[in-house]
Order: structure tokens, then C-alpha cells, then sequence
């Protein structure tokens, strides 16, 4: 039986990652209700840390991400949700939120 750990705030890290490339998307958190609701629409939910609020990826810049699978590790405390994206990934239009690279 899958039990999902949410941490003590009530959340679990998401990595998402593109379905076709590989290519890691962003990293993100979601609690009971947004995993829900991310089931139920079969496109991301997350839950805001900083407006502390649940908000659907791509609401207002129409670049949603469509779930293909969703998977969870071997602790239960971490997703890996493989997505169609649609548009950038990253709010700063990059197709990535990953695309700095640390050093030289």
C-alpha cells in the first residue's frame, strides 16, 4: 500500500521531469490536496511556500504541464511526475528551472 511521508509542514518534493526528453524540469512541493487535485486534472498542482497557497502550474502563463505518470521513491517521500510540457517550464521563461550551472 503506497503512504505517502509528508513532512512535517505537511509536504513532499516533487521532481518534474519531461516525458519525452529527461530533461528536469523544476523542483517543487506538494501537499494532500494538491497531489489530489493533480490526479483528479491530470495537470500539476502545487503548494506555494513563499504565498503559502495551492496554485496550478501554468494558470495564468498557459504553460501547463500534463501528467504522463507519476512515481514515488523507495522512502515514499519524494514524487517524480513525467509531464508533457507545454511552453517554458521555469517563470523566467527558461525551458528549465535548472539552467545555471554552479562554477566553471
Amino acid at each position: 500500500m503506497i503512504n505517502i511521508k509528508f513532512d512535517a509542514s505537511g509536504l513532499v518534493p516533487v521532481i518534474v521531469q519531461d516525458f519525452e526528453t529527461k530533461d528536469i524540469l523544476m523542483l517543487a512541493y506538494m501537499n494532500k490536496e494538491s497531489l489530489k487535485k493533480t490526479q483528479e486534472t491530470g495537470e500539476t498542482w502545487f503548494w506555494s511556500r513563499s504565498r503559502k497557497a495551492l496554485w496550478h502550474k501554468g494558470e495564468t502563463s498557459g504553460h501547463v504541464q500534463k501528467v504522463r505518470e507519476i512515481y514515488y521513491d523507495c522512502d515514499e517521500d519524494a514524487l517524480l511526475i513525467k509531464v508533457d510540457q507545454v511552453g517554458a517550464a521555469c517563470h523566467t521563461g527558461e525551458k528549465s528551472c535548472f539552467y545555471r550551472k554552479l562554477g566553471s
